[in-house]
């Protein structure tokens, strides 16, 4: 998962793309880069780590001109060294930067028809600079020297064409403006917002919508799946559907999760959809188990408080904080390795003891994937004295792998696989379990949008809106998703840093 920013304002974008990546840092810890240009020329800074330590005073002071990119990301599959990092950069046609959102779901045939095909040559193991070349490629061929709004719209078309699954893409042209695009699906969010200033009007285009609200943007609209939209160097917005066959299906578990609760996005407001989780949670409990005995909810800070809180409410129990966060420790779902996670959930979270002595708990969670964060937590909260530990997630048994941008861990790395709810409970070290239903996470976010009326949840029920994916590109991604695998992965990209910086 990453989150991108696009920018083309009247005066430097440096600082507004740098506190808007702030503003997504949720959406990706792994690395961070911006692009900026002056219309001539590119200025770039990009590596490992959060915004704070990626730039310094003197790399803003390099980051020139009024358009700009920016990202934050967590490595997808494959994509584990500083060179992946975005944005992207490709010299001809005219100059071209990219900061993509998403998966790919055919890279390698892409990239092998970039051999063969277009000539051209891909350097990192990361399909954002397959989709790069591909755009650049299209555009060579589409345009001239008179580069006009149409033939980069006739690029987009072509770039639909040749490839598949998720992708929201923000790609800055040198000279000539800003282009946003986003899958025939609309799997992952893109929104674009303006602002007027003394010296004319700006835009920003941002994976979500509190992106916007933090630098005075007002939002026009989310960018539909398969459309594209431009603005020009005079601030002109030129928009257009590049793609023939669409179907809205945004991936529920932006609502789940990967979103700020602040965020808007494709028209559901990310709080409300989240506290009808817990509605929808509480009156399946009051269903299955009325004779309950739970003293208090607590949530796990900090994506599950919305739904804990709610539930609260609709049970009429208590709602008490009883972790506290180290807010300077990374989001667990998104470190690489389980060792590094089982260490950094107890260097992340410490009960307060005197919430839980002595009392039947119940624990709510957005989702459990691994489930090692839900299994020590629930150690801790015996540790702490509670008396009996119940466990509640907002979604439904992740028991499939996410293909379109979210790199969750190999299919037998999730703790739902092959194990019916009580099983998972015992793993976990819960007294009881209790997971959303699909047809209710899915109507929180209906509710909110009743126009959409099909969202991505592959990794609840294996169902791939791309209609592409079998089982040979499932096993590909479990040999490169395992923590073995990654291991090995890190291993090799710190013997190449090493080398690299002992020149």
């Amino acid at each position: 998962m990453c989150g991108i920013i696009g920018i083309l304002a009247k005066g430097p974008v440096n600082q507004i793309i740098y506190d808007g990546l702030t503003v997504l840092q949720h959406r990706g810890q792994d690395a961070a880069g911006i692009m900026t240009s002056d219309g001539e020329g590119v200025y770039l800074r990009k590596d490992n780590g959060l915004v704070r330590d990626v730039f310094r005073a003197h790399h803003m002071l390099d980051l020139k001109g009024t358009m700009g990119l920016g990202q934050v990301r967590y490595p997808t599959a494959g994509c584990n060294s500083p060179a992946e990092a975005q944005p992207f950069y490709v010299n001809s046609p005219f100059g071209l930067a990219l900061a993509h959102n998403g998966n790919l779901t055919n890279a390698e045939e892409l990239k092998d028809e970039l051999f063969r095909e277009d000539l051209r040559h891909i350097n990192t193991r990361s399909d954002s600079e397959i989709l790069l070349n591909v755009f650049a490629h299209e555009l060579q061929v589409a345009g001239s020297l008179r580069l006009t709004t149409d033939d980069i719209f006739r690029a987009v078309e072509a770039v639909h064409r040749r490839c598949r699954g998720a992708y929201a893409v923000i790609i800055m042209i040198v000279g000539f403006g800003i282009l946003a695009f986003r899958d025939p699906y609309g799997i992952r969010p893109i929104i674009y917002g303006k602002r007027d200033t003394d010296l004319g009007t700006e835009y920003m285009v941002a994976s979500e919508s509190v992106a916007l609200d933090a630098q005075g943007y007002k939002t026009v609209s989310d960018v539909a799946p398969g459309e594209a939209i431009f603005i020009d160097m005079d601030s002109q917005l030129h928009t257009k559907q590049c793609a023939e066959n669409t179907l809205h299906s945004p991936c529920i578990f932006e609502y789940v999760y990967m979103a700020r609760p602040d965020s808007m996005i494709d028209g559901i407001a990310v709080h409300k959809a989240r506290l009808r989780m817990g509605e929808k949670l509480a009156a399946k409990l009051q269903r299955e188990w009325l004779d309950h005995d739970i003293d208090v909810i607590i949530p796990i800070p900090d994506t599950s408080r919305t739904a804990a809180l709610q539930m609260s409410y609709e049970l009429g129990v208590k709602y008490r904080e009883g972790f506290i966060k180290n807010r300077y420790i990374g989001r667990t779902f998104i470190m690489p390795g389980q060792a590094e996670r089982k260490k950094s959930v107890r260097q992340k979270l410490n009960a307060i003891d005197l919430e839980f002595r002595g009392k039947n708990v119940l624990l709510v969670d957005d989702s459990i994937v691994r489930g090692t964060t839900s299994k020590q937590i629930i150690q801790m909260a015996r540790e702490a004295g509670a008396k009996k530990v119940y466990f509640a997630s907002a979604a439904p048994p992740v028991r499939y792998p996410n293909v379109y941008g979210i790199d969750m861990p190999s299919v037998h790395e999730l703790v739902a696989t092959n194990r019916t709810n009580e099983e998972i409970a015992k793993e976990i070290g819960a007294d009881k379990l209790l997971y959303q239903d699909l047809a209710d996470l899915i109507e929180t976010a209906h509710e909110g949008n009743p126009s959409i009326d099909h969202f991505d949840a592959s990794c609840f029920n294996g169902e791939y809106i791309t209609g592409d994916v079998n089982q040979d590109y499932l096993d590909r991604i479990e040999q490169l998703r395992s923590d073995g695998a990654k291991g090995k992965q890190a291993e090799n990209d710190l013997s190449l840093a090493e080398l690299h910086n002992s020149r």
